[in-house]
């Protein structure tokens, strides 16, 4: 197994303990560093560090892009998989898009359900498309602000309840088609 495929699966460990014990992950970090009894290697860190840095972000994206499912519902070793996944993707620029994708479904086929891979690749694959038109400003959505819908619907009319009227028209529900389908879990 490759230096940096030990590291990732090493923050895995990191990020899923914090989890299952309801730690700050950044101080389960900081214990198990000086603890030395497995050593934490450098990437491994720096995941664990993103990841709790960008948190916040990383859990909306993914959320965003889940179909029929909630963040919550996810394993967490699923959702831990997906927030290295979705750093490496976004703030990782040493690591190419397709190597924190494979990377990341490596991981589930190693350590989750049968049914975890290809979730893994269709949820980052989603995200990766996105990209170019996500801010990764904290303070702003995790969407570009076209996306992020405005305080008018759209008819150009104010939106009281500042969500899109997309797919209705004064007659009732229209059946629109999605522009790209999302990955659904089984």
């Amino acid at each position: 197994m490759a230096a940096r495929s030990k590291a990732r699966k090493r923050a895995l460990d990191i990020l899923f303990e914090a989890e299952q014990r309801g730690l700050p992950t950044l101080e389960l970090l900081s214990e198990r560093q000086s603890l030395g009894e497995m050593p934490v290697q450098p990437y491994a860190a720096e995941l664990v560090r993103g990841v709790a840095t960008h948190r916040e972000r990383i859990d909306e994206l993914i959320s965003w892009n889940l179909v029929d499912w909630t963040l919550e519902r996810l394993p967490a070793v699923d959702r831990n998989i997906l927030r290295i996944g979705v750093y490496e993707l976004l703030w990782a620029d040493d690591v190419p898009d397709p190597v924190a994708i494979s990377e990341a479904v490596a991981l589930a086929q190693d350590l989750s359900t049968d049914h975890s891979p290809p979730f893994v690749n269709g949820v980052l694959a989603r995200i990766k498309r996105e990209k170019p038109g996500l801010s990764l400003d904290p303070e702003a959505s995790a969407f570009s602000a076209e996306d992020a819908g405005a305080d008018f619907d759209d008819d150009g009319d104010e939106d009281p309840y500042g969500d899109s009227d997309e797919g209705y028209t004064s007659a009732g529900p229209e059946l629109a088609q999605p522009s790209a389908p999302r990955p659904s879990r089984p």
